[in-house]
């Protein structure tokens, strides 16, 4: 049975309230779960203590035991000294898309012909 340490999502419309629960990878995300080990509540600052509250102890018990934190869940973790999450950077998805490198072309080749009108219009005065 592969067990899942992820968030299951309380509270009311627009008033998110989540409960970190060991759970198996195949129940539901609001559904049957075997505990809970910690709490995160996004309505309150990022300073403030009690935005996320873990079991520590419980936690360490259940990665022991082959449970993997979601994404989310494993930076909660990591903040906490818990687990280690390795840092990611997508280089691609900081290049611009090829119809931004195409308008930029576009900008530049019209700057570059008003240029060259101003300067053939001034030489021939």
């Amino acid at each position: 049975m592969p067990l899942k340490i992820r968030l299951a999502r309380g509270g009311s419309k627009k008033r998110p309230y989540y409960q970190i629960v060991v759970a198996d990878a195949r129940s539901p995300r609001d559904g049957r779960f075997l505990e809970k080990v910690g709490a995160w509540n996004p309505m309150l600052d990022k300073d403030n203590e009690k935005r996320v509250e873990l079991n520590a102890e419980r936690i360490k018990h259940w990665m022991d035991n082959g449970a993997q934190p979601t994404d989310r869940v494993l930076r909660f973790l990591d903040q906490a000294g818990l687990a280690n999450r390795p840092t990611r950077s997508n280089l691609i998805k900081a290049k611009p898309g090829k119809k931004a490198v195409e308008r930029v072309a576009e900008r530049q080749q019209k700057a570059e012909e008003l240029a060259a009108a101003a300067a053939e219009a001034s030489s021939a005065e």
